[in-house]
């Protein structure tokens, strides 16, 4: 029961403490900032024994306190700095004293801010982007294996547990991640997740300035973040801003009342997002979609308290300019105040103009995904201010037009109908789009094992609007089925692990079928990267009829036609007379899977089940 933990965690928190009067300091966060940012202002969270009775000095030319804030529980000081343009990097002191005399003095650190770092260019439609949980990756330092202060231990035959996966197992395999044409790189979150059982996944969060000592350190994810850079792959940081770990010391031992969401007993959220959009919502279901909690192991945060709302923006901020980031990936975003996000967004983007942010929104219909993104049209008024969101009703599309018949609106046409409504979104072209991820069906098992069927929605992958996400193992048909428990869908990767019988970051490795889709996907993926009509070009598509769509992507200068035959058994001779107003200009086409050429336009043949591409 929440209330039942909160009391207790309370208690054992405190007997931590020195039980002498005398102030301590057990943290204090941000650990260190940097001169030269947008924004002056820096909001420092101390947390020690009676801190509260400190009063904080600082004689630091040009840092300037300018509001000290505490707050219910005594163990909490909150600072607010002015860090003026002519304060230079380095250590300057804090001193906390008491009216005793008694005083503690802390050297905090501002670093020299890197040249350009504002201007750094987020993640876009030129992207495709490789995502991958990092226990299940790659073992590349068997060593960090356990930790003596981690509770979970590895545990490999646990579907469940840790298996061991870290920053060192991703850096060895870059090249892979480069060979197969992906030039971003999402990784689960890697912050630290110190708790009894099931920590591999990353999202009930003990340390938010920590990486998990499990998978490295701080510097190991910076320099992770170089060696991408290095190789021209961007990296997406993961973030959870709706809940955290029941374990995480601040949860334990909270500010305040109003820190998390508290019930009389364990009180679940109702996973109703369409809740926060729907103008006839009761406020009952409102109110239990934003409050209540994923599980009991995940305080659920209540970001309209200003410090953890402030913290929260900071921490983000941070992790950016530390290791140098191309993007954000925002966890379960509609969970999380709306207003915080769109303060969070603001924030952010002050900073870093160009960055890109993802947010996922795992909502059925293309009105509410929409809602979520920014600039679209929302009839009351809301603006997110987050430029791309999780594309979910393009993956139930996919995820169920190549197994149907076609219909008026079954198979094809799903794909359809989801891109007309395009007019919905502030700008469509930035969904991110995906066939599985880390909570669905792998993809392979999602279409019955049926290569032709993987074939024709990895080409759609390649080119339909919006970016691309594949979901590691998805490029050598990996499967599982979610009902069985997320282990099933976040199997370890063949080949990452000192001794594994099968290694299929090599062509010798993998099955015959194996290669051929990895070869398929990795022509489609790096072809793609080079079309300029892909990458930023309209979409025109054409009303399936008769198992067959037809859409266009297309400049002024360049065009790609992408033919779909979703007929069983039937090969289909192309009436092309209907699609002159795209390809009236042409006298001749490019296979783009086998290079063949054609001179006649008006004589396209496609076989059943596959997919051709013109260009």
């Amino acid at each position: 029961m929440k209330r039942f933990i909160f009391f207790l965690l309370i208690v054992l928190s405190f007997r931590g403490f020195s039980q002498e009067d005398n102030i301590s300091i057990e943290h204090l966060e941000p650990p260190f900032w940097w001169t030269n940012m947008a924004g002056t202002g820096l909001q420092l969270m101390v947390h020690g024994n009676n801190i509260s009775n400190a009063n904080p000095v600082i004689r630091e030319p040009g840092i300037i306190i300018s509001d000290i804030s505490r707050v219910e529980n005594p163990n909490y000081l909150f600072i607010d700095l002015t860090i003026t343009k002519t304060v230079v990097p380095g250590i300057f002191q804090i001193v906390f004293r008491e009216n005793s005399g008694y005083e503690i003095t802390y050297d905090y650190e501002l670093k020299s801010r890197i040249a350009g770092s504002a201007e750094r260019v987020g993640f876009s439609s030129s992207d495709a982007i490789y995502l991958l949980m990092p226990d299940r990756f790659s073992n590349g330092n068997t060593e960090n294996d356990n930790h003596p202060k981690m509770i979970e231990k590895t545990n490999r035959t646990n579907p469940d547990g840790r298996h061991g996966g870290d920053i060192a197992g991703i850096k060895n395999h870059l090249q892979y991640i480069s060979n197969l044409g992906a030039t971003t790189l999402w990784i689960n979150p890697l912050v630290e997740n110190n708790n009894p059982e099931y920590s591999y996944h990353g999202y009930a969060i003990t340390d938010f300035y920590k990486i998990d000592p499990r998978f490295g350190t701080n510097d190991d994810y910076r320099n992770l973040v170089s060696a991408c850079h290095e190789k021209g792959i961007k990296v997406i940081m993961d973030m959870v801003f709706n809940h955290c770990s029941i374990y995480h010391w601040f949860i334990e031992d909270q500010p305040s009342d109003d820190w998390i969401h508290q019930f009389e007993e364990f009180t679940k959220s109702n996973f109703r997002a369409s809740t926060i959009m729907d103008p006839h919502a009761s406020e009952y279901d409102r109110e239990l979609m934003l409050t209540g909690w994923f599980d009991k192991h995940m305080a659920d945060l209540d970001q309209r308290n200003q410090f953890l709302s402030r913290y929260l923006i900071q921490n983000t901020i941070w992790w950016i300019e530390y290791a140098g980031l191309d993007g954000i990936r925002i966890d379960t975003q509609p969970y999380s105040y709306k207003e915080f996000i769109s303060e969070w967004s603001q924030n952010v983007f002050f900073e870093y103009p160009n960055l890109n942010v993802l947010g996922e929104a795992w909502l059925q219909k293309e009105s509410f995904t929409a809602y979520f993104q920014e600039d679209s049209p929302n009839t009351d008024g809301y603006n997110s201010g987050i430029p791309s969101v999780t594309d979910f009703p393009m993956y139930f599309a996919l995820n169920n037009a190549f197994k149907e018949d076609d219909g008026w609106t079954t198979g094809l046409a799903k794909i359809y109908y989801v891109l007309a409504h395009d007019n919905l979104y502030g700008h469509a072209e930035k969904n991110l789009i995906f066939c599985d991820n880390h909570d669905l069906d792998r993809f392979y098992t999602s279409i019955g094992k049926d290569v032709n069927k993987w074939k024709m929605a990895m080409a759609a992958l390649a080119t339909l609007r919006g970016i691309p996400m594949i979901y590691y193992g998805t490029e050598i048909l990996m499967e599982g089925e979610e009902h069985k428990g997320h282990g099933y869908i976040r199997k370890d990767f063949p080949g990452g692990w000192p001794g594994d019988v099968q290694n299929s970051f090599t062509k010798e490795g993998r099955t015959d079928a194996q290669n051929k889709a990895f070869d398929y996907l990795q022509k489609l993926l790096n072809w793609r990267k080079k079309n300029p009509a892909i990458l930023h070009g309209k979409l025109k598509q054409f009303v399936p009829d008769d198992d067959i769509y037809v859409y266009f992507r297309y400049t002024k200068n360049a065009c790609v036609m992408v033919i779909f035959n979703n007929s069983i058994n039937e090969l289909k001779a192309l009436d092309t007379a209907k699609y002159k107003e795209c390809i009236g200009g042409y006298s001749c086409a490019t296979n783009v899977v086998t290079n063949e050429t054609i001179k006649y336009l008006d004589a396209i043949t496609i076989t059943p089940k596959s997919v051709l591409f013109w260009s």
